[in-house]
């Protein structure tokens, strides 16, 4: 069965090219080659030339293994620490906050209001002006 690939929101492929640019200027800081930097992390030149491209299908291994090479995996950890979105979901699921809700009418609520229901209409309707007229 043949792998399908969905290209990446472009937001997420500006990301990918700035941590690629990001492995690249820290390996070169360090006076690392391409030969022996791929052939630390476990992959083809090949590969590292794409990884420091920013291309979004090298595996996320690849990346936590290049970064603790460099001596920057602990920077890894920063990724997704405080998930401020997700709490305030939470806390608003804990303190039972108000939803948006349909209002329906029933036939009940029609008969309080002095009407029925006639065949043509459908549950949730209201009755026209003229209906309540009699025209």
């Amino acid at each position: 069965m043949p792998r399908t690939f969905q290209r990446p929101f472009p937001s997420a492929v500006k990301q990918s090219q700035a941590l690629g640019e990001r492995i690249r200027l820290a390996r070169l800081r360090r006076k690392l080659s391409t030969i022996l930097f791929a052939e630390r992390i476990g992959v083809s030149r090949e590969t590292l030339r794409r990884l420091e491209a920013g291309e979004s299908n090298i595996a996320m291994g690849t990346y936590l293994r290049a970064l603790r090479v460099l001596g920057l995996d602990k920077d890894i950890d920063a990724v997704a620490r405080d998930d401020e979105l997700g709490r305030k979901l939470q806390d608003l699921a804990l303190t039972g906050a108000p939803r948006a809700t349909s209002i329906r009418r029933t036939s009940s609520s029609r008969a309080r209001a002095g009407s029925e229901p006639t065949g043509g209409e459908r549950l949730g309707d209201t009755p026209s002006a003229t209906d309540r007229d009699g025209d």
